[in-house]
């Protein structure tokens, strides 16, 4: 471990030590790579030492959507958790209380809602350093996550945190690069491009490639990609989450600092202890998770409003939404009757392939 992690060390700091213009930027694509190899050797060590995933961490998914709380020691994850669920997480006012991932459930809008309350991250973790592999491994896995940050050092904490996570492969409220990469047997590295590059040519994509000992492939770019999306298509294990940047303890700053913070993207102040914008809070992840609330009709009854069925915003044609009830459902599927946005007229008679929108009501038919 230590050798990857003083080659790790090199690179980055060669990396700082290059000038970045376009003499330099086919050296830095390829120490870009080499940096991405090292870390994923770090995230997936190999089998012979035993280990295990950690005590604590491997929480069951429960509900509808997870939602995890990252964040530095002692800004008031905990006690954000047992304000939001009613769970107890143990609270003091020294560093490191929480030791494990501890998950609780909140119901909100009718949809089932899994918060786990993760460790402090420590900087480093992305090295191996304090319980961070565990920590950010389990981040991976959430349909949202919230970076709760102290109001009196918001930014610091913020940009370190970023770094932890993006070394691990998760990127934050980004969108996956749009462009294709795809390999194939001979015929070398073919660059082609529908925008201006200013970041990315051919000898750099020759050299990203040759570090993966890609030889052959054809790489088409719809926009001005950089040398990093590059390599997050062809390392593949990247996970594109959105993420809040939850600025705990508001009542300790002056008002004039929490108009400047409420200005910045994706930011959502609070004070867990105070209780504070818990509502604005519980709002905007509803917003993040982008989740399709579809109650159903049973034959001659009223619709269900009580306990909908929740799909992804991805996911939401009546066929996904039969798989949630049961997965025997579409062998006996005649057709659908949909009330709602998503329907022309009401009812209208649907296929599988329909796609819902949020609050719709949908009746089954099925065959005889």
């Amino acid at each position: 471990m230590a050798t990857v992690m003083q080659k790790i060390k090199d690179i980055e700091d060669e990396m700082a030590r290059t000038q970045k213009n376009k003499a330099t930027a086919h050296h830095l694509g390829l120490l870009k790579a080499k940096l991405a190899k090292l870390r994923r050797e770090l995230l997936t060590p190999s089998s012979k030492g035993g280990g295990g995933a950690g005590e604590g961490f491997d929480v069951t998914k429960s509900g509808d959507s997870r939602v995890g709380l990252v964040g530095f020691p002692s800004v008031g994850k905990s006690t954000l958790l047992n304000k939001l669920t009613g769970t107890f997480s143990e609270v003091a006012s020294y560093e490191f209380t929480t030791l494990t991932c501890i998950p609780g459930v909140i119901t909100y809008r009718g949809a089932k809602i899994q918060l786990l309350d993760l460790p402090g991250i420590i900087e480093g973790a992305k090295d191996g350093k304090g319980r961070g592999r565990q920590v950010i491994s389990t981040a991976r896995t959430c349909n949202c996550i919230l970076i709760v940050l102290d109001a009196i050092k918001p930014i610091t904490h913020k940009r370190l945190i970023e770094k932890e996570l993006e070394g691990f492969g998760i990127r934050l409220n980004k969108e996956p690069p749009n462009l294709t990469f795809r390999k194939k047997d001979k015929g070398g590295i073919n660059l082609t491009s529908t925008a201006t590059n200013t970041h990315l040519d051919l000898e750099t994509v020759k050299a990203i490639c040759s570090e993966y000992r890609i030889h052959n492939a054809d790489i088409t770019l719809r926009y001005d990609a950089t040398a990093d999306d590059l390599i997050d298509v062809i390392e593949g294990s990247r996970v594109y989450i959105p993420c809040i940047y939850v600025v705990n303890k508001i009542d300790q700053i002056t008002l004039e600092e929490l108009e400047i913070l409420d200005k910045l993207p994706h930011y959502c102040p609070i004070s867990a202890h105070l209780e504070w914008n818990l509502d604005g809070l519980l709002d905007k992840i509803w917003e993040y998770l982008n989740l399709t609330r579809i109650y159903t009709k049973p034959k001659g009854m009223n619709p269900d409003y009580e306990d909908p069925v929740i799909l992804s915003s991805k996911r939401r044609t009546v066929e996904d939404f039969c798989n949630r009830i049961h997965k025997d459902m579409l062998k006996q599927f005649k057709y659908a009757l949909v009330w709602g946005s998503s329907a022309k007229h009401k009812p209208q008679r649907v296929g599988k392939e329909h796609e819902l929108e949020d609050e719709d009501v949908v009746q089954i038919i099925k065959k005889v």
